[in-house]
């Protein structure tokens, strides 16, 4: 086998993961959302989510495109642990179908109509069709269906390229040697395991495994273990894509590797067990194409059967090993009170929505603390924790927001309308302060990256608006949550303030660079602080005016800011000036 050879393989490999990716990215364009729809409403039962895996899988051509989806549905708490790792051992039984497909690449004809049947000529008028579709229609469905089309042909190329390359190999002694060393079952478990975990597919594993065994020289004794390691290093993509993810997307991801890992050791313990005692006839053949997507679906098949009972068992592992976060398990006890069992008693029902929001507020409240302790002690840890909370708190918004959808659906006292109002009312603020803390805490790893740093008086000034800030968001939340009406009216004088002080603070800083004494990275630096900041008080006002205005009935902001101001109501000339003294630079 010469160098042109080991090119042509390599360029064979880049065309077929290439043609793989092409195909699956038009199959899921043509399908839209209604996969991810499917995947999240059909999963209700174990033998409904392998059945939908496996589907979805076979037609997107990727499982761990499917895991990965999955992974994202858990982590968001759209779907359980258990519904997901039915999921996903269909997905591993529908990713053997890629293998099928390859088996076109070897049927050739030796002429006439027959010949039509080659893999070039297969492959020649699905391009042309691909093309086609691809050039010249206007309708982008269309045009997808023909990026599948191209796909398939580029991967039925790519397949002939490495069969042709590895062709020699047939009659090299060393080749032979080498294959023949995979016959000990745990050096071929993880040849295969590694292998996939390098390509970041087991399909394409498979692909090159189908390629070499038109050389004649892989047995069923090699190929066996080779696709049982290949099973387990599919695991991997998977594994990455949980990289951030909260526990249960960590244990959905997680739950790939253990199952496959539980597959691939019993099914190993047991045929080579039976087969020392029995000698199978058929461990003696040699594989071809077909053969080897013939045992590769066998396998996971098999797998699926003997892991499906023991799905709960595997769940209970997989909780016992990857443990809740303090700050998760504490969030998940606020969802456990949102219980539907509650919708049919309000009074409770808006009790425990009361709780989970009080729980939500103070979240956001401190992710917005730590942003900007960030902004003077830049630390990753710290800067992941913000990045954490933004997430619980959308996970907040999520759960209130639809349970309170349902309640106000039931029959409510008008004191219970008027706490379902104002809940509806200011989760989206509370959720909006939480995302402000993230766009800080964006600002203070560019501040501390780019190690810029604001002159003394532009510190200062910062000191004091951050001083502002922190107060108008305990005085909100506060009102909030102790459904304080006198602190709810102090709100509006102060965001009034800080809306002034944040005008002031910009023109300042116009000054010093007009004096040279900053710059303009640094003058982004600081109106981006400016704004999210200005934003944050306006929240905070929003909060503030939805408890006072549906205490009284009615919600309308700007009426209600015009008579504070211009009637003097609620002693807002003197708050204002007190924090304006209070708040000066």
């Amino acid at each position: 086998m010469g160098i042109s050879n080991i090119i042509t393989l390599f360029g064979g490999v880049a065309l077929f993961l290439f043609g793989m990716s092409l195909m699956g990215e038009g199959l899921k364009k043509v399908a839209g959302s209604k996969l991810e729809l499917v995947l999240y409403r059909l999963s209700s039962t174990p033998l409904k989510g392998v059945l939908l895996g496996a589907g979805v899988t076979a037609i997107i051509q990727s499982s761990s495109a499917t895991s990965v989806m999955v992974v994202g549905f858990v982590n968001s708490g759209m779907m359980k642990v258990r519904q997901a790792m039915a999921v996903i051992m269909g997905a591993i039984v529908g990713t053997s179908i890629t293998g099928w497909i390859i088996c076109l690449s070897y049927v050739e004809g030796s002429g006439g109509i027959v010949s039509l049947l080659s893999t070039s000529s297969i492959s020649a008028m699905v391009a042309v069709v691909g093309i086609i579709l691809r050039m010249f229609s206007k309708n982008q469905s269309k045009r997808h269906v023909g990026d599948i089309l191209l796909g398939f042909a580029v991967l039925m190329f790519g397949m002939q390229a490495m069969s042709g390359a590895v062709a020699p190999l047939k009659e090299s002694p060393a080749f032979i040697r080498f294959m023949t060393a995979f016959s000990n079952p745990l050096l071929g478990i993880l040849v295969g395991t590694v292998f996939t975990a390098i390509l970041q597919s087991a399909s394409a594993a498979v692909g090159i495994l189908q390629a070499l065994s038109v050389t004649g020289a892989i047995g069923f004794v090699e190929a066996f273990p080779i696709i049982l390691g290949i099973s387990i290093g599919a695991a991997v993509p998977v594994l990455l894509s949980a990289l951030g993810a909260r526990t249960d997307g960590r244990r959905t991801a997680w739950s790939y590797l253990v199952m496959q890992g539980i597959g691939a050791a019993v099914v190993a313990v047991v045929f080579y067990v039976a087969n020392a005692a029995v000698h199978f006839s058929f461990t003696d053949m040699v594989m071809s194409p077909v053969s080897i997507a013939f045992v590769n679906t066998v396998y996971r098949v098999i797998c699926a059967v003997l892991v499906m009972p023991f799905l709960g068992g595997i769940e209970k592992l997989l909780n016992a090993l990857i443990k809740e976060s303090d700050q998760e398990r504490e969030a998940n006890a606020d969802f456990d009170r949102l219980d539907e069992r509650f919708l049919k008693h309000p009074a409770l029902a808006v009790e425990q929505c009361r709780l989970t929001i009080n729980a939500m507020a103070k979240k956001a409240r401190e992710n917005v603390g730590d942003a900007m302790v960030l902004l003077y002690e830049y630390s990753d840890e710290l800067a992941k924790k913000v990045e954490q909370d933004e997430d619980l708190v959308d996970r907040y918004e999520d759960k209130i927001g639809t349970y309170l959808m349902k309640l106000s659906q039931s029959e409510l006292s008008p004191k219970e309308n008027e706490r379902v109002s104002e809940y509806l009312h200011t989760l989206s603020d509370f959720e909006r302060i939480s995302d402000h803390a993230m766009n800080i805490r964006q600002v203070a790893q560019e501040k501390h990256d780019k190690k810029i740093s604001f002159s003394e008086s532009g510190e200062h000034e910062m000191d004091v608006l951050l001083s502002a800030v922190n107060e108008i968001l305990a005085l909100a939340i506060t009102a909030f949550i102790e459904e304080n009406y006198e602190k709810a009216y102090r709100v509006e004088p102060l965001e009034e303030h800080i809306d002034v002080l944040c005008d002031e603070l910009k023109l300042r800083h116009v000054e010093r660079l007009q004096k040279g004494e900053c710059s303009l990275q640094i003058g982004f630096v600081f109106n981006d602080l400016l704004t999210n900041f200005e934003r944050v008080a306006d929240h905070c006002s929003n909060i503030a005016i939805a408890m006072i205005e549906l205490k009284k009935d009615e919600f309308k902001t700007h009426d209600y800011v015009i008579n504070l101001k211009e009637l003097h109501a609620h002693n807002f000339d003197k708050l204002y000036n007190e924090y304006a003294e209070k708040y000066s630079v």
